[in-house]
């Protein structure tokens, strides 16, 4: 039986464990909201106001050149490349993971027709996250060429599913729902085997769990800076294609910032080689220098550490909640196996949200999505096993009393 002295010790032991020093976390606060807002570096706070003052303030319009707010896309994209196994020059943080979707697919969609002009199907799964099929609905009504989405409903649909009809085969790497991760290499090569393109959605994998875009042969990804990456609210996304796809065809978003000639002022659109045409307009550059500060942390430490630690967070949480929460119905919805495990952990429980804003009052910060899911996301880097203990206890004790059984908190918030 696991023990608070135990996961103290392990904590001593921990060699990411200095790293939580360069969060700025409230006391009185247990932070399991890692995967859908990480935690604000120490050093954003000092970077802002560099930017605001200094940049902004004393070099003006000066600063796109001595400040080197022109390129920040591309640097900071070469930063991010390890996390996710691309090369130099493949990555450009810009614009939302959203836009980056609409880029990618629509670009995807170009080299399917040129190549099959006959294959019109998009798959993916009917639990991924919404803004993804969203995008993939509004890009086929507008394409007007009669495309279709094809949703699966379970990760074991997904062989049947994809065939000599699919065009592109649009995945989120790591469900935000259930945690569950996807073997992109497998399905990837099962993609490639039925001509179709892989589309990768790394929001909630990016930082959390080791990634190779190059070995496992991906075509496209996307991503967000702001979960595990610790980029800050709204923080610019990421974008990246294969080498051998990238300067096939135009991205629809064309705007100057992806001209291979910007300041030329051309009246006719030459789009950039590489990553580069996959920018758009002009990059906020404020929002975009807080990303490096997550950045500037992941190089203190490796993907592996990382995933480790995770995993052994994720082992301990999910032992820790089926031994104290045992008689209160508690579901596990996200998987067991190492293997298919991100960096997240969601159980069920009829009364969710409540137990949800239950434990937020008590400083415990998860999150609720639907239906009847509390979702908890461990960041190695500041997360410690102290807190999975006292978080489970705290979690116990709202079950055990039926704290949650309160008016105040069954009012839902706009952000669940």
């Amino acid at each position: 039986m696991t023990t608070l002295s135990h996961c103290q010790a392990l904590d001593a032991q921990d060699p990411l464990a200095p790293l939580r020093a360069q969060f700025a976390l409230p006391e009185g606060v247990i932070y399991l909201d890692g995967n859908s807002l990480g935690a604000r570096p120490v050093a954003s706070l000092a970077r802002a106001q560099q930017v605001i003052a200094q940049e902004w303030g004393n070099g003006l319009i000066r600063s796109w050149n001595s400040a080197g707010w022109a390129d920040l896309s591309l640097r900071l994209g070469n930063r991010l490349a390890p996390l996710i196994g691309a090369g130099e020059g493949e990555v450009a943080v810009t614009d939302t993971t959203s836009i980056n979707l609409f880029k990618v697919l629509s670009a995807a969609l170009s080299v399917q027709r040129e190549r099959v002009p006959a294959r019109k199907v998009i798959v993916s799964e009917a639990s991924n996250f919404p803004t993804d099929l969203y995008i993939a609905e509004g890009l086929a009504e507008l394409l007007q060429q009669g495309y279709t989405l094809r949703l699966v409903n379970s990760p074991d649909e997904l062989p049947r599913a994809i065939d000599q009809d699919v065009a592109v085969v649009m995945l989120t790497h790591v469900n935000y729902k259930t945690g569950y991760m996807y073997d992109m290499h497998a399905l990837t090569a099962l993609s490639h085997e039925c001509g179709a393109l892989s589309l990768w959605d790394l929001a909630h994998s990016a930082g959390a769990v080791p990634i190779d875009l190059h070995a496992a042969g991906a075509d496209y990804a996307i991503g967000c800076t702001y979960k595990y990456l610790n980029g800050g609210p709204g923080s610019q996304a990421f974008v990246w294609v294969s080498p051998a796809l990238v300067d096939l065809v135009r991205q629809p978003l064309s705007g100057w910032f992806g001209h291979t000639r910007q300041f030329a002022m051309e009246s006719n659109y030459a789009p950039s080689a590489g990553i580069a045409r996959y920018l758009c307009g002009t990059q906020p550059i404020t929002s975009l220098a807080m990303v490096e500060c997550g950045l500037e942390i992941f190089e203190q430490t490796d993907m592996a550490s990382l995933r480790a630690k995770s995993l052994a967070l994720t082992d301990l949480f999910i032992e820790r909640v089926e031994a104290r929460c045992a008689v209160h119905g508690l579901k596990l919805i996200t998987p067991r196996e190492h293997a298919r495990r991100g960096s997240h952990v969601s159980f069920e429980h009829p009364e969710g949200y409540a137990v949800i804003q239950a434990l937020i009052a008590r400083g415990v910060i998860g999150d609720y999505r639907e239906p009847r899911i509390m979702r908890f996301g461990f960041t190695p880097l500041y997360t410690s096993f102290t807190d999975v203990w006292d978080a489970v206890e705290i979690l116990g004790d709202i079950l055990d009393n039926t704290t949650w059984d309160q008016p105040q908190f069954k009012v839902r918030n706009s952000v669940t």
